[in-house]
């Protein structure tokens, strides 16, 4: 009997254990207690409280979507040509894919077309874990970019040390400008 109530004991502080651990829940239900579910609740459906394996979305702003943009864009331009060199920095100031005056980019009207032509150009997708690049190098070059495109915060760091950022590089290339050393 003391073996019977000792492991009692020992759910029940389990279960407190755990609740104490993620403030803000209770804790669930035994399977043996009646529900006040309604009728549209389904008995297989999982609990609000049930861990996924999803990631959450990114609180940040979404990027800009791929395809044809507005042409819009304010940004800081900083390419590295090796890590002793000296960075060349550049404003891009595009309006309706035109060139501002207060631009400083070596190619800003190719700059200004390629960002209206694809306004997600600066927001390559995150390289997925499973994703095979080939293992090519392509030069000591690096390159960032933050600024407002089509009103859509970025943030975009672009190197190539492998197939996948030399590809994005490539792709970003007009608007890393001239001088941006891509393969």
């Amino acid at each position: 009997m003391f073996k019977q109530m000792g492991r009692a004991v020992l759910v029940l502080l389990a279960v407190t254990g755990l609740a104490a651990c993620n403030p803000g829940s209770t804790p669930s239900p035994s399977p043996s207690a009646p529900t006040t579910a309604g009728p549209s609740a389904s008995p297989d459906a999982p609990s609000p409280d049930t861990e996924t394996t999803a990631p959450a979305p990114s609180p940040a702003a979404a990027p800009p979507t791929a395809g044809p943009g507005q042409g819009n864009a304010e940004l800081a331009i900083m390419v590295k040509p090796s890590e002793n060199g000296a960075p060349a920095n550049f404003t891009l100031v595009c309006q309706d894919g035109v060139p501002a005056a207060e631009s400083q980019h070596p190619s800003a009207s190719t700059a200004c077309t390629a960002l209206k032509g694809n306004a997600a150009i600066l927001s390559p997708a995150p390289k997925a874990t499973d994703q095979v690049c080939t293992q090519q190098y392509g030069g000591p070059q690096q390159a960032t970019v933050s600024g407002v495109v089509d009103g859509k915060p970025v943030e975009a760091s672009f190197s190539l040390r492998d197939g996948c950022e030399i590809s994005a590089w490539n792709a970003a290339k007009d608007v890393l400008g001239s001088n941006a050393g891509a393969v």
